[in-house]
């Protein structure tokens, strides 16, 4: 299951192999059924991956931050007790 394809993050970084993946299910079930998208659906998984592990990069760097002022914060306190 992937997030919807047609957000602004998705179309700034991602949107040559969806419009790629749009292409091969236009030509139809039977293509789709014997494995003509598989290698444009597979591009559009690693696309979307890369973009989720940056995501996770970022949200991790900003916790460290927070993190570490609020230790900084809770240091301040103690000190002027």
């Amino acid at each position: 299951m992937h997030p919807h394809l047609h957000t602004e993050e998705v179309q700034k970084n991602c949107a040559d192999v969806v419009a790629m993946l749009d292409e091969c299910h236009a030509r139809g079930f039977m293509h789709k059924v014997f494995g003509g998208c598989t290698d444009a659906k597979y591009k559009v998984n690693m696309c979307l991956r890369a973009q989720r592990l940056e995501r996770t990069r970022q949200n991790r760097e900003e916790a460290r931050e927070k993190r570490e002022h609020i230790k900084k914060v809770w240091a301040e306190i103690d000190a002027n007790s």
